[in-house]
């Protein structure tokens, strides 16, 4: 078979195909025209790779894994090799999640420290960084159901960059929009009751998963991601200064874009409407998927990104 074919059997773009043989873990056989070839063997290992990649093992610690099926073996780990491969990647993870536990636990203690200075009617501070346990978990009602394969409407929406960003404008490729209701500030309370809307918490946490997956995201063919809310731009820019975002965000203080494509709202105490958490994947002008409900949002991008490698976009 062709890379094209290969690729899109395997679930990946060739471009992937092609790194994987840079990195020699896919080695095609030659046409008589000069063309690559690849069979079976090379199907599998690509399909292997893909989904040792999903639980975080990169495509250079795959060796043991190929090797085991070039053994002839069923499976890719029926190998000691690649149990091994297993232990070293869990002990980098607990490597990892110690060094972040640590660094957040340092980062907490001087958001207290600065924001009593700044909030000083505040004693304990609300970290709108991590989510609250047993939050209710949002039903799907159906209100998105009839937005993939719409066309995305003709209107501009003030970003926090300062650009007029016309949805129709877009251009070509993947833009992903992720859709909240708002985000907490240091020092200014949520909405009463907020936690107990099922779906309503975590726009900050999410905010963060866009942030931290936002390099995976442009791999995965994402050319541009936006933040989508209600709240004025000068609101969302504190936001996107403070979390650090790479991406801007739109504001829809008049909720043209709902009326436009009939998205789900709520209301809540002292807000008449607001957003709920949906996201957009556009390509082309389409919608081509819509996230909805969301939960948990502090692990959306991921949910996003999976959903992009399982979908790749048109084989080069």
């Amino acid at each position: 078979m062709r890379i094209g074919e290969l690729a899109q059997k395997a679930g990946v773009s060739t471009k992937a195909v092609r790194y994987y043989e840079r990195l020699g873990l896919v080695r095609p056989g030659r046409a008589t025209n000069g063309y690559r070839e690849y069979d079976d063997g090379h199907l599998r290992a690509v399909v292997e790779i893909r989904e040792l990649a999903a639980t975080g093992i990169t495509a250079r610690k795959t060796v043991p894994f190929l090797e085991c099926l070039e053994l002839g073996h069923e499976h890719s780990d029926d190998c000691v090799s690649s149990l091994a491969a297993y232990r070293d990647s869990i002990a980098e993870i607990d490597r990892i999640v110690g060094t972040l536990q640590a660094r957040r636990a340092q980062l907490v203690a001087r958001l207290d420290e600065g924001a009593s200075r700044t909030f000083p009617k505040e004693k304990t501070m609300t970290d709108y960084t991590t989510l609250p346990a047993g939050l209710p978990v949002p039903e799907d009602d159906g209100a998105a159901d009839h937005l993939p394969g719409m066309t995305v409407p003709q209107l501009t929406f003030t970003a926090t960059d300062g650009r007029s960003v016309d949805l129709a404008g877009l251009g070509s490729g993947r833009t992903v929009i992720y859709l909240y209701p708002l985000t907490g500030r240091p020092g200014v309370d949520l909405p009463d009751g907020w936690d107990a809307i099922p779906g309503a918490r975590g726009c900050s946490t999410e905010a963060c998963d866009f942030r931290d997956h936002y390099d995976d995201l442009a791999a995965a063919g994402v050319g541009a991601v936006y933040g989508f809310s209600s709240q004025p731009t000068d609101y969302q820019a504190e936001v996107a200064e403070r979390l650090r975002l790479p991406f801007t965000m739109l504001s829809d203080e008049e909720f043209r874009l709902a009326d436009a494509l009939t998205l789900p709202t709520f209301a809540a105490e002292g807000h008449d409407r607001l957003y709920a958490r949906l996201t957009l994947v556009v390509r082309d002008g389409v919608i081509e998927h819509a996230f909805y409900p969301i939960f948990p949002p502090n692990t959306h991008a991921q949910q996003v990104l999976a959903w992009l490698e399982a979908n790749p976009a048109t084989a080069d």
